[in-house]
């Protein structure tokens, strides 16, 4: 799952060398402290600190910052959850690098992180390794090696430190690297997110010009390697029912053969602030604003749509417009340039905060593959107005208003009904945060997934 940035940053990490074959560097993380309060019910955090074992766990992610979308922060809380479950993990990651709790190790595996970089940054040096030529020339081309090259550099560390780990975790690189791992004995569980067959296809569809479709669909290329490695793995889980289903359709394998575990949310650091006093005339939304996938446009619309009948309607955004991009044309197009605020760059707590102020959160993605900002808002106690994208109906329930994706007078409507009820906000706001404490903290998910692991490592013999 390869997504924009979130808009929330933790401290920088120390910048990486990008030398596949300079010495791979085991590192103490840089912390996200957590915020004190919040309420994880008693009863799951006992179970989920019970395993049936403890267990050394790698977590592999290929790109992992927690402000660059789902796979940062599912790295960053499972890996937690789980030493949390009694567990040992260590995160294995290319850049930009995880932020993750004190109690998990860091291994730094350094790429030349190109997106960051740009591709003048090539030095001779890099030239000696051959994962930094294919990420360097793919990237010319207009392609995303980064999945494929972060397998060979896994191999390598893991063939010197097989004896290390009793099970390894790959977060979605789906590269030919894991199928060596495999080959080599080594218990591996793969965990999909969705398939990027779904961001492709929506992207697709956005496009205006022949040539914006070429370039989606060469950057989009590695999809050849992701959909032929799946096909071979022994244990896929995912994170939703639709997930499973959509990577069922268009991975060619059996929904059987797929297993399920939902994602987690933090119910400590997101939680409601009592203290902070809520504006009635705010809506807040996290949103990449120029994916299509998640659906930014329709906000935008809807809000515009909105202002005659509440002139005083705030929208805040989580999120960086790109200059000039079609969200910064479509603002001008609708009028409302001045009126739309958008916030980058911020810590968690940040977060919250703005959660706190909101009157209403708005989840407009066309698609998700799980529905974090769903599920945060939701935790933090704001009414939730989301679409029926994806995995989205999973996650918010019966605890929030549910409109069809892409309609934007129905998502309009959605969010009027809630500006006049505040009755029904404060009832919505409560339920939403009980359904996550119920079903989606991630000390639920660490306890799940330390049974999954069990049964894959009795099923390895």
């Amino acid at each position: 799952m390869v997504s924009a940035p979130r808009g929330r940053r933790s401290a920088p990490c120390d910048p990486p060398r990008r030398d596949e074959d300079a010495p791979i560097r085991q590192v103490e993380p840089i912390i996200v402290a957590d915020a004190a309060g919040g309420g994880r019910e008693p009863g799951v955090a006992s179970a989920a600190r019970q395993p049936l074992r403890p267990l050394r766990i790698a977590l592999l992610g290929y790109r992992s910052a927690p402000f660059g979308g789902g796979q940062g922060v599912y790295l960053k809380y499972l890996s937690k959850a789980l030493v949390e479950a009694g567990h040992r993990v260590d995160v294995i990651s290319g850049p930009p690098y995880p932020h993750l709790d004190p109690r998990v190790k860091l291994i730094q595996l350094p790429s030349l992180d190109l997106f960051e970089n740009g591709l003048g940054s090539l030095r001779p040096r890099h030239l000696r390794s051959l994962a930094n030529i294919i990420e360097w020339t793919s990237k010319l081309t207009g392609g995303f090696a980064e999945p494929y090259t972060f397998g060979r550099r896994a191999v390598r560390y893991l063939r010197q430190h097989r004896a290390d780990y009793d099970l390894v975790h790959d977060n979605q690189s789906l590269s030919y690297g894991m199928l060596t791992l495999q080959a080599m004995g080594i218990p591996l569980v793969t965990t999909v997110h969705h398939p990027i067959t779904s961001d492709l296809r929506i992207a697709l569809a956005a496009a205006k010009t022949g040539w914006e479709r070429l370039l989606i669909r060469r950057w989009h290329s590695f999809l050849h390697m992701q959909k032929k490695v799946v096909k071979q793995l022994r244990h896929v889980v995912t994170v939703s029912d639709c997930s499973r289903q959509d990577i069922a359709r268009d991975f060619g394998l059996q929904p059987a053969g797929i297993d399920l575990v939902y994602n987690g949310i933090d119910t400590d650091e997101f939680r409601p602030l009592p203290g902070v006093a809520r504006r009635p005339q705010r809506l807040m939304a996290t949103a990449s604003a120029d994916a299509p996938l998640k659906g930014l446009r329709f906000l935008l619309r809807a809000y515009a749509s909105l202002l005659p009948r509440y002139p005083a309607l705030e929208l805040l955004l989580v999120g960086k417009p790109q200059p000039g991009g079609k969200t910064e044309r479509l603002l001008h197009h609708l009028g409302i340039a001045e009126r739309v605020q958008f916030v980058s760059g911020i810590t968690t707590e940040q977060m919250v905060a703005y959660y706190a102020q909101a009157a209403v959160a708005v989840v407009p993605s066309v698609y998700e593959g799980f529905g974090l900002p769903a599920g945060e808002a939701m935790a933090c106690g704001v009414p939730v107005v989301s679409t029926d994208g994806g995995a989205l109906p999973e996650v918010v329930g019966d605890a929030g208003v549910i409109v069809p994706a892409k309609n934007v007078e129905a998502l309009a409507a959605g969010i009027a009904g809630l500006l006049d009820d505040p009755e029904r906000r404060a009832r919505l706001g409560a339920a939403g945060r009980e359904r996550i404490l119920d079903k989606f903290s991630w000390a639920v998910c660490a306890r799940e997934m330390s049974r999954y692991y069990q049964r894959v490592l009795d099923a390895n013999g």
